[in-house]
């Protein structure tokens, strides 16, 4: 979940407003290896210095694997071959240059389609881009597409009017999460080494479970600005996922702030573990205090008992945080955003068929929120206000907090399609119901792939911290993916 669309891009789409767009799907293929091999992107950054092989060879591969499964998985909301083409054939430098990767249909790109998963802005190409999308460049990363989204990352699962269902590669009939299913399921398919996502409600950490990878969610004012838009309270955040935690640590090296406006000292590149053994409280109950599916509780408390094997201390406890009413709260702001952008497009256009360009979830959210009067708008405003200090004080005592990232292992595709409009909410809360205290927090958080069903399909599990500490969760993970690694599993349905 991760609503994010500024008001110059509402106010330039005029264009769009009657587009409506579709995608299918089909069977996909083994594949050869190729250039890419099965290297993370700090391995085919350092291959491409060492001239094992060169941009442009990376980035045919990545195509050519795009090319293989996204017919099956859908992943793709609008490929920038071309641009990617152009850009390996120029001198790139920094960390990862010479990279593939696929930026969430998010983030604007100068003079590249940015459709936020919706059929109002299906044929918007923005002007400029936030300096965020400016420092992805600026590390020599080479985009090649734009991943899918649902509309406006109103959802925890990537399905969409305009661009259709993405599929989880572990099992296509299931749900890849959202809202950044689309950069998940191409990382985990070995499509990409890693891709850009966002965070507003655990958009990162929520794909990153359901795909067997890394998500790191950071710390409210530690990178530098997505060109996110302004509201009651700044909960989203841009950042990766990835199969490695080198590459999530790169990632935050080279989009935190480090001049004179940064929120925290720098993190810096985080290399390792480290010797320092932390304070872990174990929570399994979701924000409603009610229990997971048994086989999420059982990966939680597997991850607890490893962490326990390396010498941390673990004890069960509960954030301070009023779970029920944070989730009515929080469903509120969720659905401001939805109200705003659906607002000034009547503005802009009255008379133009919402029910054409957005969707009932969209619609239902914008209804919700205008039928709510100023006074409980504000009261709950003010309750999420007050959950920062809150989280924050569990990290008098503590170092850690430790609960699923998920109420479930991925659902099937449909279970919350946001065709079904706010219906979905009412059970929603109780599947992503340990992710959004963290946006509100501020704090940083990540999902780690330390459990499986039955069925084989991925269970994350989530560690947070104190605001600014996103050292000491990349320190964890160094030493949780070296006592379990994770790396050499493979879907059911992948590229490479």
């Amino acid at each position: 979940m991760g609503y994010s669309v500024s008001r110059r891009a509402l106010l330039a789409n005029a264009a769009a407003l009657s587009a409506l767009a579709a995608c299918q799907t089909a069977p996909a293929s083994s594949a050869p290896s190729d250039a890419l091999g099965d290297l993370d992107a700090t391995g085919v950054a350092a291959r491409i210095r060492n001239r094992g092989i060169n941009a442009g060879e990376a980035l045919e591969a990545a195509i050519a694997r795009a090319e293989r499964v996204n017919p099956q998985l859908n992943f793709i909301a609008t490929p920038l071959y071309d641009y990617g083409r152009q850009r390996a054939a120029t001198q790139l430098s920094g960390p990862f240059a010479g990279v593939p990767t696929l930026i969430k249909d998010l983030m604007p790109m100068t003079g590249q389609p940015t459709k936020f998963g919706s059929r109002a802005f299906a044929t918007y190409v923005p002007a400029e881009q936030p300096p965020y999308m400016d420092a992805l460049l600026a590390a020599g990363l080479v985009p090649f597409g734009k991943s899918t989204t649902p509309e406006f990352g109103l959802t925890a699962t990537t399905e969409s009017a305009l661009t259709g269902d993405t599929h989880n590669p572990w099992d296509p009939t299931r749900s890849s999460g959202g809202s950044s299913g689309g950069a998940a399921v191409a990382v985990a398919s070995r499509v990409v080494p890693i891709a850009h996502a966002s965070d507003g409600g655990g958009s990162i950490r929520i794909p990153a479970s359901c795909n067997g990878l890394v998500g790191l969610k950071i710390s409210r004012g530690r990178s530098v600005s997505g060109g996110r838009p302004e509201g009651p309270l700044d909960f989203s955040v841009n950042g990766c996922v990835s199969r490695s935690v080198r590459d999530t640590a790169a990632w935050l090296s080279i989009t935190e702030r480090s001049d004179t406006s940064a929120v925290f000292p720098p993190a810096g590149m985080v290399t390792g573990p480290s010797r320092r053994r932390l304070r872990i409280v174990l929570d399994v109950r979701n924000a409603l205090g009610h229990e997971p599916d048994p086989e999420v509780r059982a990966a939680t408390e597997a991850a607890a008992e490893l962490c326990r094997s390396l010498g941390h201390e673990v004890r069960e406890g509960r954030s301070p945080v009023d779970g029920p009413q944070f989730s009515s709260d929080f469903i509120l702001l969720w659905a401001e955003g939805a109200s705003d952008v659906v607002g000034m497009v009547e503005a802009q256009h009255p008379g133009a068929p919402l029910d054409r360009l957005f969707e009932k979830l969209t619609l239902d959210l914008s209804a919700h929120f205008r039928a709510q009067s100023p006074e409980t708008l504000q009261a709950a405003f003010n309750r999420l206000r007050q959950v920062e200090a809150q989280f924050a004080s569990m990290f008098e005592t503590a170092d850690i907090y430790l609960t699923p990232v998920l109420g479930r292992p991925p659902v099937q595709l449909g279970e919350f399609n946001p065709a079904r409009g706010i219906a979905t909410f009412d059970t929603l809360p109780e599947y992503v119901g340990y992710t959004p205290l963290q946006n509100i927090a501020g704090a940083p958080a990540m999902s780690l792939p330390l459990g499986w069903s039955s069925a084989g399909l991925p269970i994350g599990a989530h560690f947070s911290s104190a605001k600014g500490q996103e050292r000491r969760l990349l320190e964890l993970a160094y030493e949780l993916e070296q006592a379990q690694p994770w790396a050499s599993r493979r879907p059911q349905v992948s590229a490479a």
